[in-house]
C-alpha cells in the first residue's frame, strides 16, 4: 500500500521544525518506507509505502503519530498533537431506521446534514488531488480528507433520497443482483457481498466498498447523510476482489481498520462540512456499536527485551518508546504490562511483537553484530534448513545437465491424474484451462515437453507442490521433485535409459547424505520402479515411452533423511580379491535381492556388481577384503559356499 500527502497536511498533527527530507530519513531507518520526497510549490510531497498489517498509516494522524514517537530518538523535537474533535449538541432525530446485522458490521455511525454544496476550497482540493484522490465537490472530497487524515473511510448519501422509504437494511447480497456504482459501472453480484436494502429490496448501497448511484450525491443535494460502517474485513476483500473493485475504501477496509475511528471520523466529516459547506446539522449521531473491541495487555520482561536485541536499555527507556506509539504500561519491577491501543489490536498480541516495537524505534542499525557463539545461542544448521536441501538440489541436478522449470500449479482436467472429485477445484480460476489444483508435477512437466517436441535430449525439473484434497479445510500441500528425462536411443532403447536415469536418482540421493536406497518393482502397475529410503517410499521411476522416462520424489522425506555427515571408512592395508560367479537364477528375481543377500554372507564381502546379463544367466563380481589379513583360499572358499548355498536356498539359484 502506498500513501501520498504534504508536509505541510502531516505538520498540522506533527510538531516540529525540522525538514521533510530528515523525517523521511528517520522513518524509512525505523519505519515506514518513504520512497521519495518531491518539492511541491513551496511545499514538499511524501510517497510512502505502508505495510499491509499497519492499516492504521494510512492516515496523517498515524504518521504523525509515528514521527512524533520516532523523531526524539534521533535528538530532533518532534511532538505528536492528539486531535480533538468538537461533540455535536443536536438532538433531533436521524428519521431514518437502520437496521444493522452485527454478523456483518462492527460498528455504524451516521448524522444528517443541510449543506451548501459547492467546490471544496484550494487547500483541501489540493491536499486530496497531491495525495492522487480526484477532488469533486465540498460533501465527497470531506468523506476523502477524513479518510486520508483520521484513517477510516466514509461515505456520503443524498439525505432525501433516503427518505423516500426512511429505511436502510444492512443485509448480505443474493446472486444475481444487480448495482450501478458511483462511476456509472453496473455490476452483478455472486451474493453473500454487505449491502444496504432501502427496505423495498432495492440495494442503495456496497458497504465498505463503493457507494451506489441512486442514492449519491448530484448538483441538486441540499441535505446529506454522512456514514461511517465498519465492516467484516473477509467478506469486503472477497467482494473487492470478486467485483474487481479496487477502491481506497475497500483496500483500508480489508486491512481491518480500526472501529474506534468510527467517532471520531463522522466528527472531523462535521467539523469540516461547518467549515467549508456552511453546514447545519439537523440529527443527533447515530451510534450503532455492537461489537466492541476487547482491550488487550501484553506482558513482557525488561530481560527478555534486552535479551533479544542484544543491548542493556533500561525500563524506562522501553516505556518512554512505547508510551510514544500509543501503549499504556505498567511497570511492576522488571516487567512491562502493555495496553495495546486500539489500532494496533490485531497486529500486536505477543511479547515479541512489544520487543519488535521497542526494537525499531531504538533503530535496528543501533543493535551490535555478535556471532552466535558470542552470544552463547545455538549455531545455525544448515541440516534442518529446508531451502538449504533444495538449492544443493537444484545445484546437482544443473550440474547434470538438468534445467528447473516454474509450471502453474493449477491444471486442466484433461491434466489431471485421478478423478475430478479427489481434486481440489478452484472457485474463481484465472481460466478454463486452470481449473484444478494438481496431485502431481510430472503432467506439467509433460506439458513442457510437448512443447518442445523437436529437442531430441530434453531434461528438465522442478520442485513445487502437489495438492491432496481433504474431507475438510484446506488441502494438504506436499513438496515433490519431479523430472523428465528424454534422451532418443534407437539401439538402446528404454532399459538403457531408465537406468541413466536411476543413477542419477542415486547420485543426487548420495550427495545429499543418504545411502540406503533400494529400487523395488511399481506397486501401481507401471513400468518402472518404486524408490525406498529404507522402509520409506520415496517416489518413483516410471517409463512413459521408449525415450521418455519421469521420476516424482517426495521432498519430505528426503529431507527426513538427508545428512551432512560423513562416516569415516579406514581403507585396509590388505588386497582385495576378485571372483566372478556365474547363476542360472529367475530372471525376475530383483538384483537389490540378490546383491543384499550376497553381502549378508559375510563381513569379508566388499562389494557386488552385476558384470554380465545373457537369458536367465547372471555374472555377479564380488570383491572380498579383509581390515586385518591377506585372504587366503580357505576364507574365500568358505564365504563362496555360502552364498551359493543361500542363493539357491532363496531364489533357486544354480551355479551356472
Amino acid at each position: 500500500m502506498n500513501i501520498k500527502l504534504l508536509d505541510s497536511w502531516l505538520k498540522d498533527y506533527l510538531k516540529t521544525d525540522t525538514t521533510a527530507a530528515k523525517i523521511a530519513e528517520n522513518l524509512s531507518l525505523t519505519s515506514v518506507s518513504v520512497e521519495r520526497v518531491e518539492k511541491h510549490g513551496t511545499d514538499y510531497v511524501y510517497d510512502i509505502e505502508i505495510t499491509t498489517n499497519r492499516p492504521d498509516l494510512m492516515s496523517v494522524i498515524g504518521l504523525a503519530r509515528e514521527a512524533g514517537a520516532i523523531l526524539p530518538q534521533f535528538d530532533i523535537k518532534a511532538k505528536f498533537s492528539e486531535p480533538e474533535f468538537k461533540h455535536i449538541t443536536s438532538t433531533g432525530d436521524l428519521g431514518i431506521k437502520i437496521e444493522n446485522d452485527p454478523k456483518l458490521v462492527n460498528r455504524i455511525c451516521a448524522v444528517a446534514l443541510e449543506i451548501n454544496l459547492k467546490p471544496s476550497p484550494k487547500q483541501i482540493s489540493e491536499r486530496l488531488e497531491t495525495a492522487d484522490i480526484r477532488s469533486i465537490n465540498n460533501a465527497v472530497d470531506v468523506t476523502n480528507y477524513v479518510m486520508r487524515e483520521v484513517g477510516h473511510p466514509m461515505h456520503v448519501f443524498d439525505y432525501d433520497k433516503l427518505l423516500k422509504t426512511k429505511k436502510m437494511i444492512v443485509r448480505l447480497s443474493k446472486e444475481g443482483e444487480t448495482i450501478k456504482t458511483l462511476d456509472g459501472k453496473e455490476y452483478k453480484l455472486a451474493g453473500g457481498d454487505i449491502v444496504i436494502d432501502n427496505g423495498e429490496g432495492e440495494i442503495i448501497d456496497l458497504m465498505a466498498v463503493m457507494g451506489t448511484l441512486n442514492s449519491a450525491v448530484d448538483d441538486n443535494t441540499k441535505r446529506v447523510m454522512l456514514f461511517v460502517d465498519n465492516c467484516d474485513q473477509h467478506k469486503i476483500r472477497k467482494t473487492s476482489m470478486n467485483l474487481a473493485i479496487r477502491s481506497e475504501a475497500a483496500i483500508l477496509n480489508e486491512k481491518g481498520v480500526d472501529r474506534e475511528l468510527a467517532l471520531p471520523a463522522i466528527l472531523r466529516g462535521v467539523e469540516l462540512l461547518k467549515e467549508i459547506g456552511d453546514a447545519k446539522v439537523i440529527s443527533e449521531i447515530v451510534d450503532i456499536y455492537p461489537n466492541k473491541l476487547t482491550s488487550r495487555t501484553v506482558e513482557v520482561t525488561q530481560a527478555k527485551i534486552n535479551a533479544v536485541m542484544g543491548v542493556d536499555l533500561d525500563i524506562k527507556t522501553s516505556v518512554d518508546i512505547l508510551e510514544r506509539l500509543g501503549f499504556t504500561i505498567a511497570t511492576t519491577s522488571d516487567t512491562l504490562k502493555v495496553g495495546v491501543p486500539s489500532w494496533r489490536i490485531d497486529d500486536v498480541t505477543l511479547p515479541e511483537d512489544i520487543i519488535e516495537e521497542v526494537a525499531r524505534v531504538y533503530g535496528y542499525f543501533k543493535l551490535p553484530s555478535i556471532l552466535p557463539y558470542q552470544a552463547k545461542q545455538i549455531p545455525y544448521s544448515r541440516a534442518s534448513d529446508q531451502f538449504y536441501w533444495e538449492q544443493r538440489t537444484r545445484e546437482a541436478l544443473k550440474y547434470w545437465g538438468f534445467t528447473e522449470l516454474f509450471t502453474y500449479p493449477m491444471v486442466s482436467e484433461s491434466m489431471l491424474e485421478g478423478p475430478t472429485s479427489e481434486s481440489v477445484t478452484i472457485k474463481n480460476p484465472l481460466s478454463e484451462d486452470n481449473v484444478h489444483m494438481r496431485r502431481t508435477l510430472v503432467p506439467s512437466l509433460l506439458e513442457a515437453v510437448r512443447e518442445n517436441k523437436n529437442r531430441e535430449t530434453l531434461a528438465i525439473f522442478e520442485i513445487s507442490n502437489a495438492y491432496i484434497k481433504q474431507k475438510k479445510g484446506l488441502p494438504d500441500e506436499l513438496l515433490k521433485l519431479a523430472g523428465i528425462y528424454k534422451k532418443t536411443q534407437p539401439k538402446a532403447g528404454s532399459n538403457a535409459l531408465f537406468f541413466e536415469v536411476k543413477g542419477i536418482i542415486e547420485a543426487l540421493l548420495a550427495d545429499l547424505g543418504i545411502n540406503d536406497i533400494e529400487f523395488k518393482k511399481a506397486e501401481s502397475g507401471a513400468v518402472g520402479a518404486d524408490v525406498y529410503i529404507g522402509h520409506d517410499l520415496l517416489g518413483e521411476i516410471e517409463v512413459l515411452e521408449q525415450n521418455i522416462i519421469d521420476f516424482e520424489l517426495d521432498f519430505a522425506t528426503i529431507l527426513k533423511h538427508a545428512s551432512l555427515k560423513k562416516v569415516y571408512k579406514p581403507t585396509s592395508k590388505f588386497p582385495e580379491s576378485i571372483e566372478d560367479l556365474r547363476f542360472e537364477i529367475d530372471p525376475d528375481i530383483l538384483y537389490s535381492k540378490i546383491e543384499k543377500t550376497i553381502k549378508e554372507q559375510s563381513s569379508l564381502v566388499k562389494s557386488v556388481s552385476l558384470l554380465d546379463v545373457y537369458q536367465n544367466k547372471k555374472t555377479f563380481r564380488i570383491v572380498y577384503q579383509s581390515m586385518n589379513k591377506n585372504l587366503t583360499n580357505e576364507d574365500i572358499t568358505e564365504v563362496r559356499e555360502k552364498i551359493i548355498a543361500s542363493l539357491k536356498k532363496s531364489f533357486k539359484a544354480t551355479l551356472a
